[in-house]
């Protein structure tokens, strides 16, 4: 009302200023006559406005009580909305409970599998039966390392895998599969017998083992020797149903290394070094001299044999050459043929000794030599000691191999030898002493006459 007043002051003084302005234009009936239509315009104006302000006025008290109904049904609405929220709070608390609960469980079980996947992954690297069955690491990788729950089907692969590996334990096959070689090269469509997860050959008997990081199975060149690589090649030849005996290296190749890794017999005597090989040249020598003499000494004690049931003489054997002595001279006196005969035994003795002496300084010089390939290998081991200290052992060895190889190699030697030199000369002394007993029988005979 107040706004209405205050609008139609305005209007007054907005006619009366133009009435000031026209004023001196217009006359007084004509400005009557303006004031008289403006007036007229101004009533019918505020007419339509209070019109006009009471119908909206009309409309905003029904849209108040229409707003206050919202209100009502929306205030009911909520209440209804929040006792639902607060079920729904009760609900999901008691869900997390639950699903807190079982995701314990669940990731107890995640972590075994993930723990059981890289435990196999990495047996399976590891074992022989992957050169057959390869691939099999890639779904057992990507299992261990999956940070979401495993499905049913991964945990049916999983238990697959394990059930498999342990089957095929227990079980000899044979397959084709590539061998890497000791030179470097790869050989496709090797035929390849499997010992379980032990042991794996190819049919010339040689051993293989499994190379984790190339994922091929190995061949060395140097090969164990003596009973296992005959064992081998007796297993991958034996018909299928037979017993046969076969090496098992249950370590999985390091009981293999370490026996390829021992020296052989030609490895050991190359330690010696040139000490080494005088030493074994002096045996052979000595050897083959005392075959050489034991067959000649043997040839001449069957001869004095056939000579002694023989009173003819004969001069293939030193028997007979010295009962000639006296069948030569009959008349000779006795000193005489004592002279005679001591000559003839002492022409044939020196044969039968010959070359004992020699066997004798072999046997004695051998562990001498021996003695001083110790020294040169302890001369050796002292020089590395003073290059390169005491840290590392592998210095030291080889000086301390060709000590202890040159002393056995120098026992070995004179053992035989010695043992050699007694027996033939304990033979050439049983001849000596079969031509003296008979020389002297002859003396005695002469005597008796």
């Amino acid at each position: 009302m107040k706004n209405f007043k205050m609008k139609k002051i305005l209007s007054l003084a907005v006619v009366a200023l133009f009435v000031s302005n026209m004023a001196s234009a217009l006359t007084l009936t004509e400005l009557v006559d303006v004031v008289r239509k403006s007036a007229t315009e101004s009533s019918a104006e505020n007419r339509k406005r209070v019109n006009e302000f009471k119908s909206q006025r009309n409309q905003q008290q029904a849209l108040l009580t229409k707003a206050k109904a919202t209100l009502k049904s929306l205030e009911a609405k909520t209440d209804e909305l929040k006792t639902e929220f607060d079920a729904n709070e009760e609900m999901l608390a008691n869900l997390e409970t639950i699903l807190h609960e079982r995701a314990g469980n669940l990731g107890e079980m995640h972590g075994t599998v993930k723990i059981l996947a890289g435990d196999l992954r990495s047996r399976l690297e590891n074992s022989f039966t992957s050169a057959q069955f390869s691939g099999r690491t890639e779904f057992l990788k990507n299992l261990a390392a999956n940070k979401v729950l495993p499905n049913i089907a991964e945990l049916k692969q999983l238990w697959l895998e394990f059930t498999k590996e342990i089957a095929e334990q227990a079980k000899t096959v044979k397959f084709t599969a590539p061998v890497l070689n000791g030179n470097g090269e790869i050989e496709e469509n090797v035929k390849v017998v499997r010992l379980g997860v032990f042991n794996a050959f190819d049919m010339d008997g040689n051993f293989l083992t499994w190379n984790e990081e190339g994922s091929v199975l190995f061949r060395n060149n140097k090969q164990p020797t003596g009973k296992y690589k005959d064992m081998a090649g007796q297993f991958v030849k034996a018909a299928p149903g037979a017993l046969v005996h076969a090496p098992i290296d249950y370590s999985k190749g390091q009981i293999l290394e370490l026996v390829t890794a021992s020296p052989s017999l030609k490895d050991k005597v190359k330690q010696g070094g040139l000490v080494g090989y005088v030493i074994i040249g002096l045996g052979i020598i000595g050897l083959l001299l005392a075959l050489v003499k034991f067959l000649s000494l043997l040839a001449s004690g069957a001869k004095i044999k056939s000579q002694l049931k023989n009173k003819t003489p004969k001069s293939n054997n030193a028997l007979g050459r010295i009962m000639s002595v006296y069948t030569e001279n009959p008349d000779a006196d006795i000193e005489t043929m004592e002279l005679k005969m001591d000559e003839a035994i002492l022409r044939e003795t020196a044969p039968l000794e010959s070359g004992l002496s020699f066997i004798k300084v072999m046997y004695v010089i051998a562990p001498l030599m021996g003695l001083l390939g110790t020294v040169v290998g302890m001369i050796a081991t002292f020089q590395m000691i003073t290059l390169f200290g005491t840290g590392d052992p592998k210095s030291m060895a080889g000086g301390i191999s060709q000590a202890l190889v040159t002393t056995v190699l120098g026992l070995v030697v004179a053992i035989p030898l010695t043992i050699l030199h007694s027996v033939l000369q304990s033979m050439a002394r049983k001849q000596t002493q079969i031509l003296e007993e008979q020389s002297a029988g002859i003396i005695a005979r002469i005597a008796e006459k």
